[in-house]
């Protein structure tokens, strides 16, 4: 079992992204979090299963090169959605 808290690993990210591969899947999500903001119920339960159960306070450190910093997992996913890189781990 995973920390809570930590990033989950290749094998289920690829799992937890499976339902949102479909373009539009992924659109909606992020339209919901863009709507909804991240204290939705739903939004909020994804981010804990994408985090084993915790949603980290942040700051968020990224895969990303060069400017890897953000301020929350809210920001960091925001960030996600309008750039289309779902897969981007923190």
């Amino acid at each position: 079992a995973q920390q809570p808290g930590t990033p989950l690993s290749d094998q289920e990210y690829h799992q937890f992204f499976k339902f949102l591969r479909i373009t539009i899947q992924a659109t909606t999500a992020c339209h919901l979090r863009e709507l909804y903001g991240c204290k939705n119920s739903l939004i909020e339960r994804l981010d804990e299963y994408e985090n084993h159960g915790v949603i980290p306070p942040g700051p968020i450190c990224s895969e990303l090169p060069g400017n890897p910093f953000f301020h929350n997992f809210c920001t960091f996913s925001l960030y996600r959605c309008i750039m289309k890189k779902y897969f981007l781990k923190v």
